[in-house]
């Protein structure tokens, strides 16, 4: 089994423990940006008293198109991610996307993402687990939350229990992706905290041709939703201008609008945990 508590930096995760938002813009742009970005999370956490983790990619490596952004590069890209944490004091995640990643990232910060198209990736988690990090593993869209079980076994056997999964939605047809709320329980039962991941989920996937697009609107729905099917954590992407993001654009939030959502999470998580 998964360990019931963990800590990422001073966040505390588990099955009962404290709702905690992930947020960040998908890609390193640049540090001012991502500075930006992560001095509006830290007032947002002191103003709804709900603890944060950084997260922001050195490297996107599934763009839809070859000549999309990607990000500036492990080395620059993990330099920018430890100034954000010395600046802010937030805890950081980011993607890896290549088992000798998973040493140099692990050094840098306190959480490692393993995306969803790289679920099943048996190197690549058995790498990411070796690092003795959290893990942070996206559900893929091509999976039943089920299946989740082999992903946690692979990570066992690798030594870490510090497991989460996430939740960002399953191919439904082309260009689009729908939530099945059940999948949360069905993964708790796995023994691991879940997030859902609120911002991804309303992705139409390569609905533009060469790039993604997305309702983002309905992100606020599809997190409270999933806060009041047991929920764990929140995934959400954010920038400082969505329309002039270089990664997910068409799906991101404005970083000022996350308090207002996150309030409303708050109420609904500790509503559906009061006692009957």
């Amino acid at each position: 089994m998964s360990q019931p508590h963990f800590t990422i930096g001073p966040v505390q995760v588990g099955l009962d423990a404290p709702l905690f938002v992930m947020a960040g813009p998908c890609v390193i742009e640049s540090l001012d940006n991502c500075l930006a970005i992560a001095e509006r999370l830290v007032a947002a956490a002191e103003a709804t008293d709900i603890p944060f983790i950084f997260k922001a990619s050195f490297d996107k490596a599934n763009r839809s198109s070859i000549d999309s952004f990607r990000g500036p590069g492990l080395h620059q890209g993990l330099d920018i991610l430890h100034r954000v944490r010395e600046e802010t004091s937030l805890p950081i995640m980011t993607d890896v996307h290549e088992p000798a990643q998973a040493t140099p990232v692990a050094q840098v910060v306190d959480c490692l993402q393993v995306p969803a198209f790289l679920c099943r990736q048996t190197d690549l988690l058995v790498a990411c687990a070796q690092t003795g990090k959290p893990v942070n593993v996206k559900k893929g869209q091509f999976l039943s939350p089920a299946e989740m079980k082999n992903v946690v076994d692979k990570l066992h056997a690798a030594g870490n229990n510090r497991i989460m999964l996430t939740e960002r939605g399953t191919f439904f047809g082309y260009n689009r992706l729908v939530n099945d709320m059940t999948a949360i329980p069905t993964m708790q039962a796995l023994g691991c905290p879940v997030i859902f991941d609120a911002t991804h989920s309303t992705q139409q996937p390569g609905g533009l041709g060469s790039a993604s697009a997305g309702r983002p609107e309905m992100a606020p729905i599809l997190a409270r939703a999933a806060v009041a099917a047991g929920a764990n954590g929140l995934f959400l992407e954010v920038h400082t201008d969505p329309p002039g993001a270089k990664s997910d654009a068409a799906c991101v939030l404005h970083v000022d609008h996350l308090k207002g959502v996150i309030t409303v999470c708050k109420r609904v998580f500790e509503a559906v945990r009061q006692p009957a």
